[in-house]
């Protein structure tokens, strides 16, 4: 039983909803993937996350979800508007490989990338290439219902036609004439009726390797038609919420919408979402700006507007601190104050570990990648210290607030506040607290929110192997102090301090955090 309302931006209605699925207790979720022909970037990591969260919150709310990500692997032209060469053939033309080549060596780095910021795989992620039969399928319905043409064996959607009898930019809001407006007249369009008219099959051109034999033409589908095939195919003809980047709102998912009414009579989803861009220093990033950052140049520290590598976790923490719906702008100053706000976030994680067990509290084992919360989120909090009940309660109304992350993580920063404050016994807790503060921790910060202390990552045998070396090195400084030799104890602090070590004499002994 779902004991929890959760809202979403709708945009198709513009407005924050109560989110209803169509069948009580079940998520049918398809958001955009990527077009595998380079390289995942930033612009991968923020839909990646955002939707990873909204998955996660999903489940721990108590919903079966059948998450759909796609691969696009064909009919991605180089300009939205039906021009240029296909984005992998170009690609794989350059390198002189079979464009699968391409296709799955970027398909395999874009898991990897995806796998580093703990985005968990999606229920199902099918190929465009996979599902030419269920595209022509499309094509041939909309053909039927009087929607499209043919012309010199391509076929467009006649977006006149439909709006006369649907109107043509609902989810935009642009009427046709602005749409008419802000198109180009393109070489080689002279097939079109109309320049915004939009390719449902190409007929390739002799040169053109990714073809298919269809009743119109050897070719290949266009761009868009690919998310109605496999968004019926596996979420059904009516689902609940279809996500992307906002750059897809128009034209590509106002054309879905077009397509799914030609075809089916119905637009087909009920909540649209949309993730807003990344900029770098207040630019779109772009290769011909020189500000087009990879993720693995991200992880390593490699390009030239970089002044550090970035852990995926510091990534991902970033992605987080704004609303997924507002531009979120990359610079150093803002990972690197990330970077320092989730390494507060992991120490109190690990004195919470201490301070619980200390009073009978266990915390759960970290979650394995693509493991998901198995608790479902309690409907009250139970805890003697109202503070602490009232910080969990405004973490879960800020997620099921839209996904408020920013807000959430700013109630995790008062855990995190009052849990150094127990530390330094200037609080005193009991086990109901403790209790309530493993659980945000396990369910919400590593589970929901998706964040890995450092133990619980792949770096987890280099920490513990850290800790053990610095631990030696404590012994030492420990040994000088008790006999009495300064010289040596202070240089044993300035030395781990000159490696970003910084260590802390308490009466309980030394504690040590990497700066």
């Amino acid at each position: 039983m779902i004991m929890r309302e959760l809202y979403i931006t709708n945009s198709l209605s513009r407005k924050k909803e109560i989110f209803k699925p169509i069948n009580e207790g079940h998520v049918g979720l398809y958001v955009c993937g990527p077009t595998v022909y380079g390289d995942a970037h930033l612009g991968h990591a923020r839909p990646g996350v955002t939707y990873d969260v909204f998955v996660k919150l999903l489940k721990h709310l108590g919903y079966k979800v059948r998450y759909v990500r796609n691969i696009t692997d064909v009919g991605h032209l180089e300009h939205d508007a039906d021009e240029g060469e296909d984005k992998i053939a170009k690609k794989a033309r350059l390198e002189q490989l079979e464009p699968m080549e391409v296709v799955q060596r970027c398909t395999l780095a874009y898991h990897e990338a995806m796998r580093m910021l703990n985005v968990a795989p999606p229920s199902i992620e099918p190929r465009a290439s996979g599902h030419i039969i269920e595209q022509i399928d499309l094509v041939k319905k909309i053909l039927d219902a009087g929607y499209a043409y043919e012309s010199n064996g391509s076929i467009y959607f006649d977006v006149l036609k439909y709006d006369a009898d649907h109107k043509y930019g609902v989810l935009s809001g642009r009427t046709l004439d602005e749409v008419k407006e802000g198109t180009r007249d393109l070489d080689g369009q002279q097939d079109k009726r109309a320049s915004y008219d939009f390719a449902l099959w190409k007929k390739a051109s002799p040169e053109h390797i990714m073809r298919w034999p269809s009743p119109w033409s050897d070719g290949f589908p266009g761009w868009h038609l690919e998310c109605s095939a496999m968004s019926e195919k596996y979420l059904g003809k009516e689902f609940d919420v279809h996500g992307g980047g906002m750059d897809l709102l128009f034209p590509h998912h106002e054309c879905e919408i077009a397509q799914n009414t030609a075809s089916r009579g119905t637009s087909g989803v009920k909540y649209w979402m949309h993730n807003n861009m990344i900029t770098i220093e207040g630019k779109k990033m772009g290769k011909s700006l020189g500000n087009f950052i990879t993720l693995p140049e991200l992880f390593a520290g490699k390009h030239p507007k970089l002044e550090q590598a970035y852990t995926p976790m510091t990534v991902r923490f970033f992605i987080l601190q704004a609303h997924y719906r507002g531009t979120l702008d990359f610079s150093n100053e803002a990972l690197q104050a990330a970077e320092k706000g989730l390494k507060r976030i992991m120490q109190a994680a690990k004195d919470l570990r201490t301070l619980a067990a200390a009073a009978g509290v266990q915390a759960a084992p970290a979650l394995a990648y693509g493991e998901f919360v198995s608790a479902v989120a309690p409907d009250s909090v139970a805890a003697s210290n109202a503070e602490v009940r009232s910080l969990v309660e405004s973490v879960y109304e800020a997620l099921c607030d839209d996904l408020n992350t920013p807000i959430a993580l700013s109630h995790i920063f008062d855990a995190v506040r009052i849990i150094n404050t127990a530390k330094d016994k200037k609080m005193t807790l009991d086990a109901s607290d403790y209790k309530a503060l493993v659980d945000l921790f396990d369910n919400i910060v590593f589970g929901v929110l998706g964040l890995r202390d450092d133990e619980a990552s792949e770096g987890g045998k280099a920490v513990k192997t850290i800790d053990g070396l610095v631990q030696m090195v404590l012994e030492q400084r420990k040994a000088a102090k008790a006999a009495k030799d300064w010289a040596t104890s202070d240089r044993i602090r300035d030395d781990l301090k000159a490696l970003g070590i910084q260590i802390k004499d308490t009466k309980d002994g030394t504690e040590w955090t990497l700066e």
